[in-house]
C-alpha cells in the first residue's frame, strides 16, 4: 500500500470517527419524540447549535422552497434540523404550503394563490430556485404534518390561515407534540397555548418590548425559543442573556443577510464569523452549508 492510499485511509477513518462522535451530540428523531420539543430545544449552555432551514432546502438543491421533497432532501444530510414552513389557503380553504400569496415566483401558475381551488392547483408544477419548472406539486400542510411526524420538526409561520384552522388541523394530525408555531406577541402565543399545551413556540422577542409582552403572556418559557434578530451583538446580548437565564435558546436568521450573497465561499466566510456570537439556532436558505461550515468549524477548532 503506498503513503498516499495510507493518508487517504488513515483520514477516512478520522471523518468516520468524528461523524460518529458528533452525531452523539444531536438527536435522533426517535429520542426527539420520548423526551418532547421542550427538552429537545431548552437552553442549556453547552454550546450546541440546531439548523433550521427556511422554506425548507432551496437554494441550490434543485428542489422548490416549501417543498415536501426539499425537506427529505435536508434531513438526509443534516441531523439537527428543523424546517420553517408557510401555510396559505386556498379558495376551498385547503391548507396548502406557498411562501407568497401569488404563484408566479414559485410555480408555472399565475395570480393569487386563494383565488384557485385545491383541484385546479393539481395542474400546477413547482419551480427551483433558478426558475426551472419540476416536477412537484404544491403540498397540502396535512401531508407535511403526518410525514413529518417521527422524522422532523415543522415551524409554522403566520400567514393568512386562521388560528382556529391552524389548532384544528394539528389535532386531527394528532402532531401537538410535534409542531412548532410562529408567533408574534403573547396574546398569539396564548391563544395556542390554551388549546394546545404541548406545542412549541417560535417567538418573536427582538427588544425588551416584547419580552415583557411573553412574559406577561402566561406561556411558561420552555415552550419557547426566541427568534432575536439577524445576529447576536452588543446591542441585544442583554435580551439573550435573560432569554438563556429563563432556558430559552435564541435564533438568528441569515436569510436576510449573508444568504443574499451569491459565492458560496463568501457565505462560508460569514457564517464562519457569526459562529464567535454563539447562537443557539440558525435559521437559512442554506441550512446544508450552514452545517457543513459548523461541522468544519468543529473539526478545526479540535
Amino acid at each position: 500500500m503506498t503513503y498516499r492510499k495510507i493518508n487517504i485511509l488513515f483520514l477516512a477513518i478520522i471523518l468516520l470517527l468524528f461523524n460518529q462522535c458528533s452525531s452523539s451530540q444531536y438527536m435522533s428523531p426517535e429520542h426527539l419524540n420520548k423526551e418532547g420539543l421542550q427538552e429537545h430545544f431548552k437552553y442549556k449552555g453547552n454550546s450546541s447549535i440546531i439548523i433550521s432551514g427556511h422554506r425548507g432546502a432551496w437554494r441550490e438543491t434543485g428542489y422548490p422552497d416549501n417543498s415536501l421533497e426539499g425537506i427529505q432532501f435536508a434531513i438526509e444530510k443534516v441531523p439537527d434540523i428543523f424546517f420553517e414552513i408557510d401555510p396559505r389557503l386556498t379558495k376551498d380553504s385547503v391548507i396548502v404550503l406557498m411562501h407568497d400569496a401569488k404563484l408566479d415566483r414559485t410555480t408555472n401558475g399565475t395570480g393569487k394563490l386563494v383565488d384557485y381551488t385545491f383541484d385546479e392547483l393539481d395542474a400546477i408544477r413547482l419551480k427551483d430556485d433558478q426558475g426551472n419548472i419540476t416536477t412537484f406539486k404544491i403540498p397540502t400542510l396535512e401531508e407535511v404534518i403526518k410525514w413529518s411526524i417521527g422524522k422532523a420538526v415543522m415551524n409554522l409561520d403566520r400567514k393568512d390561515v386562521p388560528h382556529e384552522m391552524v389548532v384544528d388541523l394539528i389535532k386531527r394530525c394528532n402532531a401537538e407534540r410535534h409542531i412548532m408555531l410562529t408567533v408574534h406577541s403573547g396574546a398569539q402565543a396564548k391563544y395556542y397555548y390554551d388549546r394546545l399545551p404541548e406545542v412549541m413556540f417560535s417567538a418573536h422577542i427582538k427588544n425588551e418590548k416584547e419580552y415583557e409582552d411573553y412574559s406577561i403572556s402566561g406561556v411558561p418559557w420552555e415552550s419557547m425559543i426566541a427568534y432575536v434578530g439577524p445576529t447576536i451583538n452588543e446591542k441585544n446580548q442583554k435580551l439573550v442573556d435573560k432569554l438563556h437565564a429563563n432556558g430559552v435558546r435564541c435564533m438568528v436568521s441569515f436569510s436576510p443577510t449573508h444568504d443574499q450573497l451569491e459565492e458560496a465561499k463568501e457565505r462560508a466566510v460569514k457564517y464562519e464569523e457569526e459562529l464567535s456570537s454563539h447562537p443557539d439556532i440558525i435559521e437559512s436558505d442554506y441550512p446544508i452549508q450552514v452545517w457543513e461550515v459548523l461541522m468544519n468549524n468543529k473539526i478545526n477548532s479540535k
